[in-house]
């Protein structure tokens, strides 16, 4: 009987293993392939990355470093403007490298991490959890007193629990040119309908393009059109759903949803690394795998924790739904040095950033 069965050993999943263990408590990880792949989403993070992983893993996923972004109404020979910060804003890092690191720290702390592991079923009993994986074509049951579901955006463990889905996936395309690039500002453009396309630049490891839309668009077209537009070939394709809109529960009797799997994402970017890892350190604290009765206390901790900058990233995103005139001159208006935070769209109304701003 373990305490915890986390399924899904992405950046929530392995953190909230990490800490469950750290808290001494007996920990399972299952992740269905293998850590980092497939490639989930983008590797361009705030610089509070660096407080969720060891120290000495900097040098070796850090691929450039941000310090504002080119927005564009149009494609990529369409005048732009720049925001900006004179530090770096944010760091490009190495996705899968990442994720291994994450997973690494979660094992040393003395969570069991096992690949291969494929969930198929979760049913809650009486007093625990059984967890069903299916491993090299045999079947394995695990039993435990909880358990986690960290398994991304289209989350079979929320099925098996009977929680409602996110409000919103996006479908989401990036692939990558090997072309070096040590730029120093990301390219935003307004092209994709009601979100965005992008360009990263990650150092040696070359470019990062990429946009998301809703269900009914044909991003695939809209991929082709963006990167011939630069006049360029890419490689590592890779798609998927980006939830948005956490469930109105994230709970069960004996089990809860972290990261994507909760929607535990940023509206205005679809980003979740963050917010995820912030969601599992508030389940590491309140949870008690032998009281279900604090469950509630992560339902209302989380969201205590989040949700203002949800709410503030969804006005954000609804200014990439306004006619180009009106995008023109707000882009106009408040480009120029800013005091803003990636992950905190409420630091749009900071001191720091209202004093930039009318200056």
């Amino acid at each position: 009987m373990y305490d915890f069965v986390v399924v899904g050993v992405g950046p929530a999943g392995a953190r909230f293993a990490r800490r469950a263990a750290e808290a001494h408590y007996d920990v399972l990880a299952l992740e269905k392939g293998e850590v980092g792949k497939p490639l989930a989403c983008s590797g361009h993070v705030s610089t509070d990355i660096w407080e969720y992983v060891p120290a000495d893993a900097k040098e070796r996923l850090l691929q450039n470093r941000v310090y504002g972004a080119d927005f564009h109404v149009g494609g990529a020979d369409s005048p732009s403007r720049r925001f900006y910060k004179r530090e770096e804003i944010s760091n490009v890092i190495d996705r899968v490298e990442l994720d291994r690191t994450l997973a690494d720290a979660a094992r040393d702390a003395g969570a069991d991490v096992r690949e291969g592991h494929t969930v198929t079923a979760v049913e809650e009993r009486a007093g625990y959890v059984e967890v069903t994986a299916s491993v090299g074509g045999a079947e394995e049951t695990f039993e435990a007193r909880m358990v986690a579901g960290a398994d991304g955006p289209v989350s079979r463990v929320r099925r098996q629990l009977d929680l409602p889905e996110p409000a919103e996936k996006l479908h989401g395309v990036l692939a990558f040119d090997d072309e070096p690039d040590h730029g120093d500002y990301v390219d935003v453009h307004l092209t994709a309908p009601r979100f965005f396309a992008w360009r990263i630049p990650r150092g040696d490891a070359g470019v990062e393009y990429g946009l998301a839309a809703p269900p009914g668009h044909e991003v695939n077209d809209l991929f082709d059109r963006l990167t011939d537009e630069y006049d360029v070939e890419t490689d590592h394709f890779c798609s998927g759903a980006i939830p948005i809109g956490p469930p109105e529960r994230t709970t069960a009797t004996r089990g809860f949803l972290l990261g994507d799997a909760a929607a535990q994402t940023k509206p205005f970017t679809g980003g979740g690394i963050l917010y995820g890892m912030r969601a599992a350190d508030v389940a590491a604290d309140v949870i008690d795998p032998q009281d279900p009765n604090t469950l509630p206390r992560y339902e209302e901790g989380w969201r205590e924790e989040l949700s203002r900058e949800i709410r503030f990233g969804h006005w954000i995103r609804r200014a990439y739904s306004l006619p180009e005139p009106v995008q023109r001159a707000g882009l106009w208006a408040l480009s120029g040095e800013i005091g803003v935070h990636m992950d905190e769209p409420s630091s749009f109304f900071s001191r720091e950033h209202l004093k930039k701003l009318f200056s």
